[in-house]
Order: structure tokens, then C-alpha cells, then sequence
């Protein structure tokens, strides 16, 4: 994706197809590349990458990554990509650096290795004022300091304006090559490439939208409902508000021998109708109990515990449920469940010991 990101612009990449499985393979022609699509870097070294010189080699190299484990990760997909006369590897990326909060360009004549690795005298890194913008000055001293011939020169500084262009215009926060290739008819080509866009402007880019083969079919509908959800082993589905609050009550639940479904995080919310939606994914995952551990801020209890209300009539739940509610308006939440027949708890261990009871543990 980050080299179709690539072509789109103008930036040259080889030529390569997808291939998802053997029947997608096409005739052999030319050397070629089999390279493993998954969401690490290293594929190389850890032998996500294959070398086919034949029509034999070719097939047996995809059929040796389809389905393999890399690293804890399935090889879902491959891209078969021509195999470049390579001269020289070279390195450049456009990052985020936090702490200034402008792009930083990184440059350096020693491309095809991990970029920490290399000596510090020997990367050009130049920040670029975001009001400012990148100008052909910083190529141009990027390109002296890196000692490049005219020619590659000239490629360079063009490459450079159109990374910062796709830095800026597709929102990453990260734009590599590496490495980025000269080859031996003296071309310029991205052989690699990684864009990481910001999560936050992934609204303004549904041509990004990426399905981890990782994730379970239900983690996928969480993602596309906008919760943070992940499926366990266990048998207690769990709701709560925040991530930490979240973790901290898996930890508390292992601790007194409980078994959790699942994580989801509620996040801030005064909205009960994203209560019951949440219930929709935990009652899918098939627990045998549920405890929703709710600590109200800017999520008012009242609100927490109307959603929980909604959820058990609407979705006609009759498995044990426990909740803990403590905080804004605590007292009008614990009233409505109560009304509902809900048990709840003002502290988190009680609400605890109380669902793995329920869920058959200790």
C-alpha cells in the first residue's frame, strides 16, 4: 500500500502484483522478489523474504509464505516484485518528531539497514518548518552532504519534494525508503517503502483502511464501530471506561481466578445508547457473566447504568451481571439498576469476587 501510495505520486517504485493465493501467481519473466505483507519490519532476517529465479522458484516461494508465521504473524498476502540491479542503497524519511513538533528529514548514503545503526555523522537530518514547508535548499544540502552525482542529485531533490508533498497531503506521520536504490542504469527507485498515516485522519482516508488479518471477525465490527475491543479465552465479558481502568480490571479479575471474555473500553462517554451498543459486542462474544466496571467522570454513572438498563431489555440478557459504579451521580445509577434488578457495587473487588462467583470460579 505504501508503494501504491508511492506510484500514485510519482515516486518510482519496481513493478509488482498481490498475490492472496497459488492460482494468483502469474507466468514468470523476469527475476522477481516474493515478499511477505505483513505489519513488521525485518522480513528479511527473519525470512519473510524469498528470491525466485525460475518458474519453479517462484511457486515455491509463495506457497512457503502463504500461510506461514512470521514473528507470531500469519503471511496472509505476498507481493511478488521485480528484482532490481541495485548499485547502491540509500536511506531518507520525512518523520514526526514530538518534541518540536515539526517533520524532520533524515537522509543517509547507508540505506538497506536499521536506521539506529548507523553513525550519527553519518545522517543528514534537517527539521522543516511546517508554516515554511520544505524548499530545494534542504535537498540540495541533503544531496552535498551525501556526496550524490548530479544526475542522482537531480532525482533526489525531485523525490524529496514529493515526499514532503505525500507527508503532508496524506497526513503520516511517517514516510521511509529503505532503501532507497540506484541501480546500475542509474534510476532512482524506492525498493521499500513505510508510511505511517496519524490514526486521527484516518476519517479523511478510507483508502487506508486496513483489515489486520490478526484481528477475530468480532474485533473487526468493534474496530468499524469505533471500540477498542479485544477477544479473550475466558468466560466473564468485561466493560469498563478507559484503558487503564480497563486493564487494571482484567489484572483484578485473573487475580481473584476469574477468566475474562474479552477487553472493551467504553472510553468518555454520556451517551447510553453507546452503552447498549457495546453489550451488543460482549453478549456476541458469549459469556457467561458480565461485569461493567465504571468509574464516572466525564461517563456519568446515571448514564452508564440507563445504557445497562436498555442493553438487558432490549437485548433480553439473562446472564449474571455484576456492576461497579462509583463516581458522578453513583447514587442515581446504583437506583436504576436497582430498579432493573441489577446487582452493582460501589468498590471494583467487591463487584470482582462477586461475578466470578457467578461465572463458576472461585
Amino acid at each position: 500500500m505504501g508503494k501504491q501510495i508511492f506510484r500514485t505520486h510519482g515516486i518510482p517504485v519496481p513493478a509488482s502484483y498481490l498475490v492472496e493465493k497459488p492460482g494468483d501467481v502469474k507466468k514468470y519473466e523476469i527475476p522477481v522478489v516474493v515478499k511477505s505483507q505483513i505489519l513488521l519490519g525485518g522480513r528479511g532476517k527473519s525470512g519473510g523474504i524469498k528470491f525466485a529465479k525460475s518458474q519453479s522458484e517462484l511457486d515455491a516461494a509463495v506457497k512457503e509464505l502463504l500461510g506461514a508465521k512470521i514473528r507470531g504473524l500469519t503471511v496472509t498476502k505476498v507481493l511478488v516484485e521485480e528484482m532490481i540491479h541495485i548499485k547502491k542503497e540509500m536511506y531518507v524519511s520525512i518523520a514526526l518528531d514530538r518534541t518540536v513538533k515539526e517533520p524532520v528529514l533524515i537522509a543517509t548514503s547507508q540505506g538497506g539497514v536499521e536506521i539506529e545503526s548507523v553513525p550519527h555523522d553519518q545522517l543528514y537530518t534537517r527539521h522543516i518548518d511546517p508554516m515554511l514547508g520544505y524548499s530545494d535548499f534542504i535537498g540540495r544540502e541533503a544531496a552535498a552532504f551525501m556526496k550524490l552525482e548530479p544526475d542522482i542529485a537531480k532525482q533526489f531533490l525531485s523525490l524529496l519534494r514529493t515526499l514532503y508533498h505525500i507527508w503532508t497531503s496524506e497526513d503520516c506521520e511517517l514516510v521511509e525508503i529503505n532503501p532507497l536504490v540506484i541501480t546500475e542504469e542509474g534510476k532512482l527507485i524506492a525498493a521499500d517503502s513505510k508510511v505511517i498515516v496519524d490514526g486521527d485522519s484516518t476519517y479523511r482516508h478510507k483508502e487506508f483502511e486496513v483489515v489486520d488479518p490478526e484481528k477475530t471477525p468480532l474485533e473487526v465490527e468493534a474496530q468499524s464501530k469505533g471500540y477498542a475491543f479485544i477477544e479473550l479465552d475466558g468466560n466473564i465479558g468485561v466493560i469498563a471506561n478507559g484503558a487503564g481502568l480497563t486493564m487494571a480490571t482484567l489484572d483484578a479479575l485473573t487475580l481473584h481466578h476469574g477468566k475474562p471474555r474479552n477487553f472493551l473500553d467504553l472510553g468518555g462517554t454520556d451517551n447510553s445508547e453507546i452503552v447498549l451498543k457495546a453489550f451488543e459486542l460482549v453478549m456476541k462474544a458469549q459469556p457467561k457473566a458480565i461485569l461493567v466496571n465504571i468509574f464516572g467522570g466525564v461517563t456519568k454513572c446515571d448514564t452508564v447504568a440507563t445504557g445497562i438498563a436498555m442493553a438487558k431489555e432490549n437485548l433480553h440478557i439473562k446472564l449474571p451481571m455484576v456492576v461497579r459504579l462509583s463516581g458522578v451521580r453513583d447514587e442515581e445509577g446504583r437506583k436504576i439498576l436497582k430498579d432493573h434488578d441489577v446487582e452493582s457495587f460501589p468498590t471494583m473487588m467487591e463487584a470482582i469476587e462477586k461475578v466470578v462467583k457467578l461465572a463458576g470460579g472461585n
